[in-house]
């Protein structure tokens, strides 16, 4: 079965979605991540994805004390993304209670120093994020798109250690559109070892029940658990912790 793992996205300390990742595009859906982490907890969903907007686009963690929030007052096993560049603030939100950090643009702009967090803290803390801008990957909050493909930083990354990579449509994030399945069924064929984790489009039960038909393990979800297109207290079914 799929684990449909819920979103966080956090501007301003605030719950908020994007649209295809544009930062003027954004809704504020709770003043209080930490009462919407409380209700997925409630639900018996486990993971949580929680990523710090803010941080993504000033290059380091500027939400810590949502994540501290979250991690002392749930149960919840927090993925964190959002701004880790270096290994201060790497080091900073697992010490904020983070059970695992998502790490992008520093993969595309130091591959020796993602290399260096796998080594250090292993596959199963340090998840690869890989946001795709028409085939290409986009770093620092979706804002600037590189050379790179989600299957130039796989390869790179796999002999490493890398078991785990997120992989967003940036185009289909937000729009309820449907999720970019054959993105994935690609990825899960060319790079059988690794979880691939889908994020982005999705707008119903159907869409992630398409994900699971291709094998796809988990998919995150967010807007539509807040525009009420995918019930809240169905997702405890759909989480097994990973």
């Amino acid at each position: 079965m799929i684990d449909i793992i819920p979103a966080i996205d956090i501007i301003d300390g605030k719950c908020v979605r994007l649209s295809q990742g544009d930062y003027g595009q954004s809704k504020v859906y709770s003043d209080s991540p930490l009462d919407v982490a409380r209700r997925f907890e409630d639900c018996g969903v486990r993971f949580l994805h929680l990523v710090d907007l803010d941080g993504a686009k000033a290059r380091f963690p500027k939400n810590q004390r949502v994540l501290e929030d979250i991690a002392s007052h749930t149960s919840l096993k927090v993925e964190f993304g959002g701004g880790l560049k270096d290994m201060r603030a790497l080091a900073s939100v697992f010490d904020a209670g983070a059970f695992r950090a998502v790490c992008g643009s520093v993969a595309c702009s130091e591959p020796d120093t993602f290399i260096s967090w796998l080594k250090k803290y292993g596959g199963e803390k340090i998840v690869l994020g890989a946001d795709v801008k028409d085939g290409f990957v986009a770093v620092n909050g979706w804002l600037e798109k590189t050379g790179m493909k989600a299957d130039d930083l796989l390869s790179a990354f796999i002999p490493e250690g890398l078991r785990t990579v997120i992989v967003t449509d940036i185009s289909k994030d937000g729009m309820l559109s449907g999720p970019a399945v054959q993105l994935y069924v690609d990825l899960l064929c060319a790079f059988p070892s690794v979880q691939v984790i889908a994020s982005g489009g999705v707008g119903s039960m159907s869409d992630i029940e398409a994900l699971e038909e291709a094998g796809v393990p988990a998919v995150i979800v967010g807007k539509a658990i807040y525009e009420g297109r995918i019930a809240i207290e169905a997702l405890g079914r759909f989480s097994d912790g990973l």
